[in-house]
């Protein structure tokens, strides 16, 4: 049994083609000697260049995607065997990372990783890439039998609740947004069978993350001692008696 985690709409692209000759864009790409079609929209350096793009509030945070994915990465329930990770880009394009796979800490190198990634390049067999729509994500790839998306915008609930829920459930599937503003879009809404809230202020998604595991993982740890076979829990607890 996984847990299916995904980073939905994430803020991680390489630069489109409209802002490729824009000046920010350009003394970047100069200061790293590689092509601006080749890089990552990054805010911290094409702030200038990105008022013209739609949704630019929810686009270029590829520091907030490798936060998130470290916050997941780090976690016993991932090393364990019990997380598959797929982030779907605002732009959709599915990265689905080989199980148990460690990203780079350094964000630099993150960095390089996804933007060869993104290019065409290899990811070196911990990542793949691939075009994909969150429905097409959800429903073929997945096959989530209860899709839980965490926003504002959801009903409230105490996170002890949700991860006792989670555990219980076959396949389960949780999506945290992956953009710094806004909300998910109608489409990502079409495939959540809930929308949720864990807090009456907007949370980063390295802390939503975060949380959210750590509460998984006692919930499944509460599961196996009560016995019931379904969960994550059991499987946690059978992992460890190996």
């Amino acid at each position: 049994m996984k847990l299916n985690f995904v980073l939905a709409e994430a803020a991680l692209e390489l630069v489109p083609r409209e802002l490729s000759h824009a000046p920010a864009v350009s003394s970047d790409a100069k200061r790293r000697g590689i092509e601006t079609s080749h890089i990552l929209l990054d805010r911290s350096f094409h702030h200038s260049a990105m008022a013209r793009l739609r949704d630019s509030e929810k686009r270029g945070r590829p520091d907030l995607v490798h936060e998130a994915l470290l916050s997941v990465t780090g976690t016993p329930l991932y090393l364990d065997g019990f997380v598959k990770i797929f982030v779907h880009t605002g732009q959709d394009v599915v990265l689905e990372l080989t199980e148990k796979t460690r990203i780079p800490k350094s964000y630099f190198r993150f960095r390089g990783l996804i933007e060869k990634l993104l290019a065409g390049g290899s990811g070196e067999g911990l990542v793949r890439a691939y075009p994909s729509g969150v429905k097409n994500l959800v429903q073929k790839t997945i096959h989530s039998d209860n899709v839980v998306g965490l926003s504002v915008q959801g009903e409230t609930i105490r996170l002890e609740e949700l991860a006792a829920e989670i555990v219980t459930a076959r396949n389960p599937c949780v999506m945290v947004g992956g953009f710094p503003h806004g909300h998910f879009s109608k489409e990502t809404l079409e495939v959540m069978d809930r929308l949720v809230r864990i807090n009456d202020r907007p949370l980063e998604a390295h802390v939503v993350v975060a949380r959210m595991m750590y509460e998984i993982e006692k919930a499944g740890e509460n599961q196996s001692l009560k016995g019931v076979g379904a969960g994550l829990g059991t499987v946690r607890s059978s992992s460890r008696s190996r």
